[in-house]
C-alpha cells in the first residue's frame, strides 16, 4: 500500500514537472508572445546560420530555390517540412531526464532540424543552405528560436494572385479552405516580416528581373553572383512533385517565366486585403 502510494507520488511528480517545464524556462515577466522569440540556447546548432525563405505557397519559392541552388556555394533543396519531425518521448520520465539535461522536447526537435540541414549541406559540398517551405510561415517563432542568427528572404506576391494560383493548380479545392490556408500564411509571413531583419523579394519583381533580384539576394549572403544561376535548366535540382514544391510545366521548362496580370482590385477577397495594402499592391 505504501509502496502503491509512493509509486503514485512519483508519477504525478513526474508529471508535474514535464508539465510546467516549459514555464519554469521562461524567464519571469516574459510573456508567451515574447518568450517564443527567445533563442534556444540548449545547444551549438551545426549549421549556424541557415537561410529560410519565408512566403505563402503559389509564391515563386520553387523558382527562387532553384536559382539558388544553381549557384556553386548554395545548397537550396526541396521543401524540408521540419515542422513534421517530432520528437515522440516514449515514457512518464523521459521529459524529466532530458530536462536534466536542460532539453525540453522542442529543444531535441531542433537538435534534429539542425542536423538534417548539416547532413544535406556536407551531402552537397556547399557552404549556404537554404529552405524554403511555406510552412516555415507559420512556425517562423521557433525557426527564429532554433537558429538566433538565422538568415530571411521574405518572398512576396500579391495575396490575391497567390489565391487564383492555389484554385487552379488544385482544381478540386474548396474555396474557403483554400482562402482560410492562403491568409494564414500571408499573415505570417507578414507578422515574421515585422519582427525578423531580411530581404524582402517580390514575385513579380523576380519574374521580370531575374538577375537584378537574384544579385539583391547574393549580396545579402556575401557570396558572388554567377550568371549561371539565370540558367537553372541545365543543372539537376531534383524531382518536381507535391510536397517538394512546384510540379508546374512551368518550373519544369527551365526558364523563368513572366507572371501572370495582377487581380483586379474588385476581386481580392476582403480577408486578404490588408495584407495587399501592407504589401503595397493596393492603394
Amino acid at each position: 500500500m505504501r509502496e502503491a502510494r509512493h509509486s503514485g507520488a512519483a508519477t504525478r511528480a513526474v508529471r508535474r514537472r514535464a508539465e510546467h517545464l516549459r514555464e519554469a524556462l521562461r524567464p519571469p515577466g516574459l510573456s508567451r508572445r515574447t518568450a517564443a522569440l527567445l533563442p534556444d540556447r540548449h545547444g551549438t546548432r551545426l549549421v549556424g546560420s541557415p537561410v529560410f525563405v519565408l512566403s505563402s505557397q503559389r509564391s515563386g519559392s520553387t523558382l527562387l530555390r532553384v536559382l539558388l541552388n544553381s549557384h556553386s556555394r548554395i545548397r537550396a533543396p526541396h521543401e524540408l517540412h521540419l515542422d513534421t519531425l517530432q520528437v515522440r518521448l516514449g515514457a512518464d520520465y523521459a521529459a524529466e531526464v532530458m530536462a536534466e539535461l536542460g532539453l525540453p522536447r522542442a529543444a531535441l526537435e531542433h537538435l534534429l532540424w539542425d542536423r538534417v540541414l548539416d547532413h544535406e549541406l556536407t551531402r552537397s559540398g556547399k557552404d549556404i543552405i537554404v529552405d524554403k517551405t511555406p510552412n516555415n510561415a507559420l512556425i517562423w517563432r521557433r525557426v527564429a528560436a532554433a537558429w538566433p542568427d538565422a538568415r530571411y528572404l521574405f518572398l512576396l506576391r500579391h495575396p490575391g494572385s497567390v489565391l487564383e494560383s492555389v484554385l487552379n493548380r488544385h482544381r478540386d479545392a474548396e474555396r474557403t479552405g483554400a482562402l482560410r490556408d492562403v491568409h494564414a500564411q500571408v499573415a505570417g509571413v507578414q507578422e515574421a516580416r515585422s519582427r525578423l531583419d531580411g530581404l524582402t523579394l517580390r514575385y513579380e519583381d523576380l519574374t521580370a528581373d531575374p538577375e537584378r533580384e537574384t544579385r539583391r539576394v547574393c549580396a545579402y549572403l556575401g557570396v558572388a553572383w554567377e550568371p549561371g544561376m539565370l540558367e537553372y535548366g541545365r543543372q539537376d535540382h531534383g524531382p518536381f512533385k507535391p510536397y517538394f514544391g512546384d510540379w508546374s510545366e512551368n518550373i519544369g521548362s527551365g526558364r523563368v517565366q513572366a507572371a501572370r496580370p495582377l487581380p483586379a482590385a474588385a476581386d481580392v477577397p476582403e480577408e486578404l486585403r490588408e495584407t495587399a495594402r501592407a504589401w503595397g499592391y493596393l492603394g
